[in-house]
């Protein structure tokens, strides 16, 4: 079976999580797919759909918000897995449920939050502010949690 695992990452966490995720799947069973650069995806190449994104100021990014929005019916047609990178624990759940319709959610085999990283040598100085200001870290930081991930394939897969 073939499992697409459609994204758009801003600094780079998610594609790492992705990553992750293809390894545990078997990277010959599964394809990365990234938003930013293959905005028209075939589904009905994939057997299994997993698609994420990460949380800036509350929100999922647009370029994924906008491939859910139009491939909605044919996502509730496949197994199907969604995830998002963010570091505001507290918020995780209205973030999940902000990012996702409440039908895919139903739908997902599995819907977890993966973590998250601050990457400050990748973020613009507007950015660097924001987060320092918001969160009070001050330098880089990684949070991508590797057990919520192996989770989140075990249910996906089962």
């Amino acid at each position: 079976m073939t499992t697409a695992i459609i994204y758009a990452t801003t600094h780079g966490t998610t594609e790492k999580v992705a990553l992750r995720m293809q390894h545990l799947l078997g990277d010959q069973n599964s394809l990365m797919i990234n938003l930013k650069n293959i905005k028209n995806v075939d589904l009905k190449q994939y057997d299994k759909i997993i698609i994420g994104g990460s949380i800036h100021a509350g929100m999922l990014q647009k370029s994924v918000k906008g491939f859910i929005n139009k491939n909605k019916d044919e996502l509730l047609q496949k197994p199907l897995g969604l995830f998002i990178c963010g570091m505001n624990v507290p918020e995780y759940q209205a973030q999940i449920e902000r990012a996702f319709p409440e039908s895919l959610r139903k739908h997902a085999k599995s819907v977890k939050v993966a973590g998250g990283e601050f990457l400050f040598d990748k973020m613009n100085l507007f950015q660097k502010i924001i987060v320092r200001k918001i969160s009070g870290i001050k330098e880089s930081v990684s949070k991508i949690d590797d057990k919520k991930i192996e989770e989140f394939i075990k249910e996906f897969n089962d």
